[in-house]
């Protein structure tokens, strides 16, 4: 009789000791599970808040720029574009203040001339007529200069907030646009063309 008991006790155990085994096995793969998807959620929450997106940035790099050129593409830390943008300005100031010189050294002479005086420094080697045309010439290309000047100064400032709208672009891998060459198995010719991929 009590070897019956100490056999129904022994299965007993041995059916409890495997119902905790399995209560145990069971906690830990819902801890796992629990973690992988915290883990899922945290690498989510880096990538949404590592990319924030700010509607004004554009506008306050465009705005930069208009204060102090240059300063809009430091904004969006393209350092490479400062030197750009102060050599394109040096370089149309510089012509813009030559031309306006050399005007000025024509008009001059040109207008002692008509006061009678035969003193200039280009008597004798340029006529009234050349006075003139070299005014011309030199007011037209003074004007060209403040135009390309102005052009630049703009540049600047569109580039600075064209670089900020790309810079908030998606560049995700789970977006992408890729060619792809297919062999056409009816015809045994090739075909190109655009896959466009768009991943959720």
């Amino acid at each position: 009789m009590l070897n019956k008991y100490a056999i129904v006790l022994i299965i007993i155990l041995a059916f409890c000791s495997n119902t905790w085994a399995q209560e145990d096995k069971n906690s830990e793969d819902k801890e796992e599970v629990q973690t992988e998807t915290l883990e899922e959620l945290q690498v989510e929450a880096n990538n949404i808040v590592s990319d924030p997106i700010d509607p004004l940035a554009p506008a306050r790099a465009a705005f930069y720029s208009a204060v102090l050129p240059g300063l809009g593409q430091a904004y969006n830390k393209k350092y490479w574009k400062i030197p750009i943008v102060y050599a394109g300005l040096g370089i149309g100031m510089y012509f813009y203040l030559d031309n306006n010189k050399e005007y000025k050294r024509y008009r001059d002479a040109y207008k002692r001339r008509l006061a009678g005086f035969t003193d200039d420094e280009f008597y004798g080697t340029i006529n009234d007529d050349g006075l003139r045309e070299a005014q011309k010439t030199l007011s037209r290309n003074r004007e060209i200069s403040l135009l390309v000047t102005i052009a630049i100064y703009a540049l600047n400032i569109i580039d600075a907030n064209v670089d900020a709208h790309l810079l908030q672009y998606n560049v995700d891998d789970n977006l992408s646009l890729a060619p792809h060459y297919k062999i056409n198995e009816f015809d045994n010719t090739g075909d190109l063309g655009i896959t466009v991929n768009f991943k959720f």
